[in-house]
């Protein structure tokens, strides 16, 4: 069955505004990016501002791209194949969870994923003279948190994939994995760290959820917290009476019938009492005696 991608434009869900977030920093960055080359500026200068930094001094003056990395790609092709497993995978995922588990699990395997990479860097030798110039972009590791989740949870789901077949998403999931742990002494070795990670989150992610707690609940929270300071509060209306002046005559039938409404009360009070009143002519009684 195709994937009807004008009718899922059409749509306003979690997963469509992630992939939004993601498209249109990757488009404001390139745009200012021009911006500053035509200014003979330094390019790298807003780039610099959102990646996640390998180097703890650095980082600690930009706490912000520990958040912010994982919104930010490279280049045109690696925003579309991590967009691609978003769409693929996110939507796999909503199949069993909700929107809001989606957004919490992105935050919080983006974040896990970047503490890995930073991490890993600062412990292994093998990266000492590379700290300093290191820096990491991307949502594969984020997405790495969502396919293992999805892993976890349906193990035995098939996927059927060119040229291979249908394969179970816990196969792909290990190789996956392998291929990163393979890959932590490449050229990309700060990516794959961030795989790793990532793939831990959503394997503990899963392991709590099953026990009935949700760890990505505190990021929900947050975002409803700057989600209500933009909303609009509902203005309450005031419904507008236009006094309309009655003349004598109108005045004067209307006091008379209140005055025969009241000595029917008051007859009624006398023969029976007050007790015998239903609230309709008590209320009516107070009314009344209030006007004369």
């Amino acid at each position: 069955m195709m994937f009807d991608f004008k009718s899922f434009l059409k749509q306003k869900n979690t997963l469509q505004i992630l992939l939004y977030i993601n498209v249109g920093t990757f488009l404001a960055t390139k745009f200012f990016a021009l911006v500053l080359t035509l200014f003979q500026k330094e390019v790298s200068l807003i780039s610099s501002y959102l990646m996640l930094p390998a180097s703890l001094p650095l980082l600690a003056n930009r706490p912000w791209t520990l958040l912010t990395y994982m919104f930010m790609h490279a280049n045109f092709f690696h925003l579309f194949f991590n967009m691609l497993c978003l769409l693929w995978f996110g939507r796999m995922f909503l199949t069993y969870f909700n929107s809001r588990q989606l957004v919490g699990l992105y935050l919080l395997g983006g974040i896990g994923a970047g503490l890995t990479y930073i991490g890993a860097y600062n412990f292994f030798p093998y990266f000492s003279g590379e700290i300093g110039n290191s820096m990491l972009v991307g949502a594969s590791g984020a997405l790495m948190a969502t396919i293992l989740a999805i892993a976890m949870y349906v193990p035995n789901y098939e996927i059927n994939l060119f040229l291979l077949g249908r394969i179970k998403l816990k196969w792909i999931a290990c190789i996956m994995i392998l291929f990163s742990m393979f890959g932590i002494t490449s050229e990309n070795a700060g990516g794959e760290f961030a795989h790793i990670g990532g793939a831990l989150v959503g394997i503990v992610y899963i392991w709590f959820l099953k026990k009935g707690k949700d760890i990505a609940t505190p990021f929900n929270k947050i975002i409803d917290v700057f989600v209500n300071l933009f909303k609009r509060k509902p203005k309450i209306k005031f419904e507008k009476h236009k006094y309309q002046p009655r003349s004598d005559a109108e005045y004067n039938q209307q006091r008379t019938e209140n005055i025969k409404d009241l000595d029917k009360i008051l007859d009624k009070v006398k023969a029976s009492g007050y007790s015998s009143l239903t609230e309709e002519e008590k209320r009516r009684l107070f009314d009344r005696s209030q006007k004369l």
